[in-house]
């Protein structure tokens, strides 16, 4: 879908908004924040530094706009495995969830937000802590989850709904890793299953 953001007067914009931005996820998601260049990203956005800096602002920002891109995308399994019956389909759709879009033929191997700014300089702090947030977002999604299973009685009263999201949460990022180590994609699912075998019953 073309964005609407209208171009200044008498400088129509020569690309496609959505396009460039989902060439930019892929440099990051390949590369990382710091990994990625300028260069990099111009290229393979197919424009010039200074259409990019009027469309998208800083590095900095495309990265934010790249993320949330990727978000809305690529990892829109998490919020839908949120309304799940059960902790345990949550749980599942998930870790299988993840699995899936860590392996997908044609894009790099891993998750962009686990994997984009891990190792990162001090000029490097805001995008490593804007994707510590989301990750952070993530575990507060999956605590408010849990805390209603064990409300419903579908976790043990003696559940820490927070250490079961961290859990999960930390399963879900060691597959990411695994798969950008090259991981196959039955493997992965293997060890999520293998996760998901301890999971606690009502």
């Amino acid at each position: 879908m073309t964005s609407t953001t209208p171009a200044p007067p008498g400088r129509p914009r020569a690309f496609d908004i959505d396009e460039a931005l989902d060439r930019a996820v892929l440099v990051f998601w390949s590369k990382g924040f710091e990994g990625a260049s300028l260069d990099d990203l111009t290229e393979a956005m197919g424009i010039s530094r200074p259409s990019l800096y009027r469309a998208f602002g800083s590095k900095e920002d495309l990265f934010y706009k790249a993320l949330e891109r990727y978000t809305e995308g690529l990892t829109a399994y998490f919020a839908q495995a949120l309304t799940e019956p059960t902790s345990r389909a949550v749980a599942t759709a998930v870790l299988h969830g993840t699995v899936e879009a860590a392996t997908l033929p044609g894009l790099p191997a891993g998750c962009l937000g686990v994997l984009g700014a891990l190792a990162t300089g001090d000029d490097s702090r805001p995008a490593r802590d804007a994707l510590i947030a989301w990750r952070e977002e993530g575990i507060a999604h999956l605590t408010r989850r849990f805390q209603q299973a064990v409300d419903a009685g579908d976790l043990p009263p003696s559940t820490d709904p927070h250490l079961l999201a961290v859990y999960l949460r930390t399963v879900a990022n060691g597959i990411a890793v695994q798969a950008a180590s090259g991981s196959s994609r039955p493997e992965l699912l293997h060890v999520a299953n293998l996760a998901l075998g301890g999971w606690p019953k009502p």
